[in-house]
This record gives C-alpha cells, structure tokens and sequence, in this order.
C-alpha cells in the first residue's frame, strides 16, 4: 500500500441505496447514527452494525468497466490503504481514535446493488464465487466519532 490505512469515505442513507457521503459520523452498536436499511432482515443489527470495502477494490472494479463508487453497494465505511486481504472474519479493527468494530463476516450482496455492476452482476463481490472481492459486515465493541480521512488500525 501507498499509504498509512485511512477512512476514505463515510456514507449513510434513509434507507437503501446507494448510500450518501458524510462528513463525519456518530457510530453505535447499531452503526452509523442515522444510518437506515431497507430490509432489517438482512441489514443491520449489532452483528452487522457497519459494512465495510475497499476503495482499492472498488477502483479495480471500476477499471473491469463496473459503475460502482463509494457507498453505492451499501457499505457505510470505505477504507483506504489497507490490506483488503487481511480483513477477515474475527479481525479487529480501531477506526479513528475512538471506534472499536470486529469483523463479523462477508456480506451477501444481492439485486439490491445491481447498478453498481455492468449487466448488474452484483454476485462480482461474492465471497464464494470471487474470494477477497466482499465487502465485510463488523460489530461495533466501541462507540465514537470517526471522519474522512481518520486512521484505521488492526489489532
């Protein structure tokens, strides 16, 4: 990597996609204050509280031809300058100087997120079928105030 691990964008919604840039953030056991899903049985929840990518991936995406940007496949954190590899399951990550967010498991991406994808073929981030392409759902063990552009650490 370039550069020191980095949250490149916040992104938040009233529900649905594709979730909208934020300036900074409150986050809680349930995530992003304010931020929405759509369908709650699938979405959210202290288990699935943040959903977490890459910008790295999201540019070799767009490099296949894929219309994804920031937050348009619902994750509510991109993250810049990490090792997208390392981010597994159990991984416990410090975002800012505050927020404490174990990784949970890999998302299941589904037609929701189609426009993001040329010929909508979302399952192009499936864990099962493109391993180290999905995005990651985490719990958050503690609460706090992120930014753009705060640093992100694995511990």
């Amino acid at each position: 990597m370039t550069h020191a691990p980095v949250i490149a964008q916040l992104s938040s919604s009233a529900g649905g996609v594709p979730k909208l840039p934020l300036e900074s953030a409150a986050v809680g056991e349930f995530g992003i204050e304010g931020d929405l899903q759509a369908n709650r049985e699938h979405h959210g929840g202290p288990e699935r509280a943040l959903c977490l990518y890459s910008s790295e991936r999201i540019a070799a995406l767009q490099a296949e031809g894929h219309p994804i940007v920031p937050g348009s496949a619902g994750e509510n954190v991109t993250i810049s300058g990490l090792d997208w590899d390392a981010v597994l399951p159990g991984t416990t990550l410090r975002l800012g100087p505050q927020v404490i967010a174990v990784v949970t498991r890999y998302t299941s991406p589904c037609k929701t997120i189609a426009a993001s994808f040329a010929g909508g073929d979302f399952n192009r981030i499936n864990q099962n079928t493109h391993p180290g392409w999905s995005r990651v759902y985490a719990r958050v063990i503690h609460g706090g105030t992120v930014r753009p552009g705060d640093p992100i650490e694995l511990i």
